[in-house]
């Protein structure tokens, strides 16, 4: 068993567009500042998986210098890190994920994202976790002027 963790954060301003965990949140008034979409939850689950391979980090495959990643579809991103796993033997057994935003509340849509990430990664809805937690008010994420993402996995080797 190997255990990968993750993390990513970006900024927010108006009139981007919003991604998170590969679901479109298109009546969003604010979106992700990024070189790719920006879409915070698979770049951590990215991180969380490339870690747990022993693979290095998103910025060692998908580097922001590189403009073949400029506006990247990161669910594009996460099939090469999957085919990554799929040559080292690894397969995911779940994935435990927290967003921190304030804005905008998830409600519902944390359900839409579960199912999302794990039709994307190939394994049970039952085996991804996606909440939400707010900042209190407190710092960049807190004032609303960005979101982060946690993401802790864990592979096995076949």
């Amino acid at each position: 068993m190997r255990i990968g963790q993750g993390y990513d954060i970006h900024r927010l301003a108006e009139g981007k567009t919003l991604v998170i965990g590969g679901v479109h949140f298109e009546d969003s008034p604010v979106g992700t500042i990024a070189h790719s979409d920006g879409d915070v939850l698979l770049h951590a689950l990215i991180d969380a998986l490339l870690g747990a391979a022993g693979l290095g980090d998103i910025g060692d495959h998908f580097p922001p210098s590189d403009d073949r990643y400029k506006d990247a579809d990161s669910t594009d991103l996460l099939r090469e890190v999957l085919d990554l796993l799929t040559g080292r033997h690894c397969r995911i057994i779940n994935v435990d994920s927290t967003l921190f935003l304030e804005t905008p509340k998830l409600g519902s849509r944390k359900a839409a994202i579960r199912h999302r990430v794990a039709e994307l990664i190939g394994i049970p809805a039952d085996r991804v976790s996606v909440k939400a937690k707010t900042m209190e008010k407190l710092g960049s994420i807190g004032a609303g002027e960005a979101l982060a993402a946690s993401v802790t996995v864990l592979l096995s080797e076949l």
